[in-house]
């Protein structure tokens, strides 16, 4: 970790266990629509992608077409479920409180559920003006300009950061920005 002067995290399946909790919420809608998929599948093929790529993918799967509505229900149904279930990654917070360089967070998420998650785990306080989201640039990963994003605001050029991902979506972000990933 020596040669890296700062440390970019992923927040879902990273930093806070939502991956199972926002998939779950995912199957369900679909299901009612018709879909027939189980969690399995979501966290196969939705896991890390942004959520238009996922209606891209629940939409071949249901006889009708999706409700205009689907995503922001689908944003209430999840911060309810987050509210109820969501725990900090196991470790991390021993690991962002032994952690001496500096760190922020860069995530597929909307800045309102990085938020929401974060404080619900009780790790807000670590990333606190060190959010960034990719719906505050509309460029979702694997393109890497969160990541550049997120370098540039905290000082550094790529190659001085490392990024910790959960996805071959984000990894390959990373890689695509010059990041080295673990």
């Amino acid at each position: 970790m020596s040669q890296y002067k700062c440390v970019i995290f992923d927040c879902d399946g990273v930093l806070v266990d939502s991956e199972s909790i926002a998939n779950k919420v995912l199957v369900d809608m679909a299901n009612e629509l018709g879909a027939n998929i189980n969690l399995e599948y979501a966290l196969k093929h939705f896991k890390g992608a942004s959520i238009h790529r996922c209606l891209e993918q629940i939409a071949n799967l249901i006889p009708e077409r999706l409700p205009d509505d689907f995503i922001p229900i689908f944003r209430t149904r999840s911060f309810e479920s987050f509210k109820n279930n969501i725990k900090p990654v196991e470790g991390v917070t021993e690991v962002l409180e032994q952690l001496t360089l500096p760190f922020c967070v860069a995530s597929s998420g909307p800045e309102n559920k990085i938020r929401l998650n974060l404080e619900l785990t009780g790790l807000l306080p670590y990333f606190e003006n060190r959010m960034f989201s990719c719906f505050a640039i509309k460029r979702w990963k694997p393109d890497p300009s969160v990541f550049l994003w997120a370098a540039e605001t905290m000082g550094f050029q790529p190659d001085e950061c490392v990024v910790i991902e959960d996805s071959l979506t984000g990894v390959t972000a990373a890689k695509n920005g010059g990041f080295d990933v673990f």
